[in-house]
């Protein structure tokens, strides 16, 4: 069984029931969620030996976060505990031509004032297979970026494969902040995941003639972002989220793989959203399983984007299908019909 390392924040999610807005009610969902963490469960799901790292506070709080990733098998053994807070994230998801709101609290929460002394990676990555972090995590502060460097260098040391999904936020840094901190974690990676935006963003790299609010997407516009980020930084594979965004409520979804040779397009799937977030993650989640799982180039991006496809039908962060789902919708059985 692959050993699979994630490392990222961990998040108490605060959103309103359904799909209203905030305090219509007086009520809130309380759920946990963060990319990696998002990642980790897939792959727990998958089967595979799936470690997350952190560092989350000893309070009540802490704990029911890393009880939300128990729940699934995620090991947490090498979680650091201590400081004071929990990060915090607001959700009012959208619906029809009404966008979500996404509303960050998560200033001086444990992961952001961690140390390189809170975590001996050498122990982390012994028997680890791969290594995956996003770029939410170096945002959160320039002692995080020094930690994912540190995680780099010590998977690299071991022999352990990295993959990082580029996941700009622009409330977290600023592009120029993002772009000297990635570039140089990049130089670590082997597959890189980015979606229409995220090159951009981070590298100035865009896709040619491609309209992503009017739902019009450049194929070849893509098979260039892909090649124009394996020459820069000499990725063996890189992965990218193709969505057009009709609404809120409904999008088209597909991906796109460059191995390096070659460059593969999974089929499309219309998605009617019940909960967008942690779609990025769980395609990351799949494209990890189905590499380590020895599928061809077509079948790991057929694999990734009909996970991501399903996670749009579940409420949380977290994906909560299994291999057999997954390999069902990706097969062209996407009917939704009652399975009895």
């Amino acid at each position: 069984m692959a050993k699979i390392v994630t490392f990222g924040e961990l998040m108490l999610r605060l959103a309103p029931n359904g799909y209203y807005r905030f305090f219509q009610n007086d009520q809130m969902q309380a759920t946990f969620g963060g990319g990696e963490a998002n990642v980790a469960v897939s792959l727990a799901n998958y089967g595979m030996d799936s470690l997350y790292v952190t560092k989350l506070p000893k309070h009540a709080i802490g704990e029911a976060a890393v009880n939300s990733l128990r729940y699934f098998g995620v090991d947490t053994s090498k979680i650091t505990r201590g400081g004071d807070r929990v990060g915090i994230y607001f959700l009012e998801k959208g619906a029809s031509q009404r966008g979500s709101v996404c509303i960050y609290d998560r200033a001086h929460s444990a992961i952001q004032e961690a140390s390189k002394e809170d975590f001996d990676w050498d122990d982390i990555f012994e028997g680890a297979d791969w290594f995956h972090f996003t770029g939410i995590t170096p945002a959160l502060g320039e002692n995080v970026v020094e930690i994912c460097k540190e995680a780099c260098k010590a998977a690299k040391a071991k022999g352990v494969k990295i993959s990082c999904d580029l996941n700009y936020r622009g409330k977290l840094w600023t592009r120029e902040q993002a772009r000297k901190a990635m570039t140089e974690l990049c130089k670590y990676v082997d597959v890189c995941i980015s979606n229409e935006e995220d090159a951009k963003d981070v590298f100035g790299i865009e896709a040619e003639g491609t309209d992503i609010y009017g739902g019009k997407l450049n194929h070849e516009g893509y098979k260039s972002v892909a090649k124009q980020l394996a020459d820069k930084f000499g990725f063996e594979k890189v992965a990218i989220t193709l969505r057009s965004s009709i609404s809120a409520s409904d999008n088209d979804w597909a991906g796109m793989l460059y191995d390096g040779e070659d460059y593969y397009f999974s089929k499309s799937y219309h998605l009617h959203i019940v909960d967008r977030v942690g779609g990025g993650d769980s395609f990351g989640g799949g494209l990890i399983y189905a590499t380590l799982a020895g599928k061809s180039s077509q079948e790991i991006i057929e694999f990734a984007v009909a996970a991501s496809a399903l996670k749009h039908s579940i409420e949380g962060d977290y994906n909560r299908v299994g291999v057999s789902e997954v390999e069902k919708l990706a097969g062209g059985d996407g009917s939704g019909r009652v399975q009895r």
